[in-house]
């Protein structure tokens, strides 16, 4: 009978991170953590797994009904994987309302997991970055996030050709649909709803769902036309006062005076397919011929709290998943080669020195903050440990055999040119700082 093994592959739309894509990850998790924390955010964390109904209330039928990993403990509670960060984030604060301070900038780098269909730039398992401004009802948070999305953008060597940040305001969108297209309260969240999907699916769908909302084809037409009009345009349509629209004309003016106009661009379209969102809608597009879609949104949430505890607290934010993120900076060519070159030092070693010495230099090249790799294996000969080095990619070698342990010397090979150099054990470690970048 032969052997039955088990499958290599892991769960279907998960991934294996193995050191050199952990390095890229890594790479650009770190920026973006520095980008935060240069506004003054602070790093939070919550548990992988919450109570069902905090996501059945606010995140959307498609997450719920279909996305959401959930079963039932042994004690008969019903829970889910985190499909999303927003209400957890709700909670804790919800938790903590006597003592905090506000406003307060939070964000957090977690993973998730939707039960989702596996394609180009999305799968079941992801990693996000998470950034939320809470206590703030001003515009003024709305400009903030919106700057730092341009910030972070920045930091990893996008500019205006590369993507832009769409705005749009879910008030002034159920204003909008309300007023020109006639729709009740309760169509307006099916439309909504439609529209996010609209270039998702395909047009018949589309328009069959909308028909479900209780449009008919002319008012469909009606819907195409308002998505093809200016802001202004649609203003100028309105029959009510809208209060989307003021805060509309208000953010993009701030936006032009802050020298973010040509990043920005108000889109009727944008809505966000969460039911918590309130105000301020935004997704940044990749610009991409070969990838034009979106890479990340987010926008104002008023009322998350309240589900917890009779408070009111506004709050704003956005998440940005890895797997989306990766594909565009691989599609600008913005990943630096250098993030894939170790910077770890190898230390060959011989028979006739005693493994002490070895660890001794190993500490000193620690002490001096440099990451150190000991060869392990005894017997083997200096060309084979050498030939390891290069094949994992190390760019120096450590030598110490008894002849340079009697002289007190240490020679450095440099992997790359081949090139070596005997120093004095006094010299090397900064030798081999300057050699890596340090």
């Amino acid at each position: 009978m032969s052997e039955k093994f088990l499958p290599v592959q892991g769960y279907k739309g998960t991934r294996d991170f193995f050191p050199d894509e952990m390095r890229l990850r890594n790479w650009f998790f770190s920026r973006m953590r520095e980008v935060a924390e240069s506004f003054g955010y602070e790093e939070m964390g919550g548990p992988l797994l919450e109570s069902f109904d905090v996501f059945a209330a606010k995140s959307g039928e498609e997450i719920v009904n279909e996305q959401i990993y959930n079963f039932y403990d042994k004690s008969n509670r019903r829970v889910a994987i985190r499909p999303e960060m927003t209400p957890t984030v709700a909670r804790m604060l919800a938790s903590r309302m006597e003592e905090v301070r506000f406003p307060i900038r939070w964000f957090s780098i977690a993973d998730f997991m939707r039960y989702e269909r596996p394609q180009k730039g999305r799968l079941r398992e992801f990693w996000q970055l998470n950034m939320d401004i809470l206590g703030v009802q001003d515009i003024s948070s709305d400009l903030e996030m919106i700057l730092l999305i341009v910030e972070l953008m920045k930091a990893f060597g996008a500019d205006e050709s590369m993507f832009k940040v769409r705005v749009n305001h879910r008030g002034f969108f159920n204003d909008v649909i309300s007023d020109l297209i006639g729709a009740s309260g309760s169509e307006v969240g099916i439309i909504s709803k439609a529209v996010d999907k609209r270039l998702k699916i395909p047009r018949n769908k589309y328009e069959d769902w909308l028909k479900e909302s209780g449009l008919d084809s002319e008012k469909i037409a009606l819907l195409d036309n308002v998505f093809a009009l200016s802001f202004e345009d649609i203003c100028k349509r309105l029959s009510v006062d809208s209060e989307g629209a003021k805060t509309l004309k208000e953010l993009f003016g701030l936006i032009e005076e802050c020298g973010l106009g040509e990043y920005c661009v108000f889109d009727f379209s944008i809505v966000r397919g969460f039911d918590y969102y309130t105000g301020t809608v935004f997704e940044v597009y990749d610009l991409d011929p070969e990838n034009r879609r979106a890479l990340f949104g987010g926008g104002r949430y008023d009322n998350l709290v309240g589900l917890f505890k009779k408070n009111e607290v506004s709050g704003i934010g956005f998440g940005l998943g890895d797997v989306t993120f990766e594909n565009f900076l691989k599609a600008h060519n913005l990943i630096p080669k250098k993030i894939h070159k170790k910077d770890t030092v190898f230390v060959a070693i011989f028979d006739d020195v005693e493994v002490k010495n070895y660890l001794q230099v190993c500490g000193e090249l620690r002490s001096a903050g440099l990451k150190v790799s000991l060869y392990l294996s005894k017997g083997d000969k200096l060309k084979k440990q050498l030939q390891y080095a290069e094949k994992m990619e190390y760019a120096v070698a450590v030598i110490l055999g008894a002849d340079e342990l009697a002289n007190n010397r240490i020679v450095i090979k440099d992997l790359l040119s081949r090139e070596q150099s005997v120093l004095l054990r006094s010299e090397y470690t900064a030798k081999l700082k300057s050699m890596l970048g340090g």
